[in-house]
C-alpha cells in the first residue's frame, strides 16, 4: 500500500510541477511587435523602383518580417494611403532596424517620393 501511495503522490507532483513549468514560461514568452505604416506616395513608379526593394531587403536583414504592403481599401475614414505591416521579435528589434544607419540611408531615398507615419505597437502573447 504504502508503494501504490508514493507512486501515486509522485506522479501528482510530476503533473503539478509540469503544469507550473508551462505556465511560468508561457509568462514569460514576449508577444510579437508590429510597426504600421502609412505611407502617402507622391511618385508610385519611382518609390516602387528605387525605395521598396531596399526597404523590404533591409526588413528581413534585420530580423523582421513584412506582412503586408499594398494601398490598402477604405471601410471608414480618409482615403486609402499605402500601408505597410511588419512584424519583430520584440520592440527592441523595431527599434534597432529604425534607427539603424541603413534604414536612414534608405529614407533619404523614400522620402523624395513620399511622407511615412510608422507606429510600433506590442502584440498580444
Amino acid at each position: 500500500m504504502k508503494t501504490r501511495t508514493s507512486i501515486a503522490l509522485a506522479v501528482t507532483a510530476g503533473f503539478g510541477l509540469g503544469g507550473l513549468s508551462i505556465h511560468t514560461l508561457h509568462a514569460q514568452a514576449k508577444p510579437p511587435v508590429y510597426t504600421i505604416a502609412e505611407i502617402d506616395v507622391s511618385n508610385n513608379d519611382a518609390y516602387m523602383k528605387e525605395y521598396a526593394p531596399k526597404a523590404q531587403v533591409l526588413i528581413k536583414e534585420k530580423g523582421g518580417k513584412l506582412l503586408a504592403a499594398s494601398n490598402g481599401t477604405v471601410l471608414e475614414g480618409a482615403p486609402a494611403k499605402r500601408v505597410a505591416i511588419q512584424q519583430w521579435e520584440s520592440m527592441e528589434k523595431a527599434r534597432a532596424w529604425h534607427s539603424s544607419k541603413e534604414y536612414k540611408e534608405n529614407r533619404k531615398i523614400g522620402d523624395k517620393y513620399a511622407k511615412f507615419r510608422i507606429v510600433a505597437v506590442e502584440g498580444r502573447p
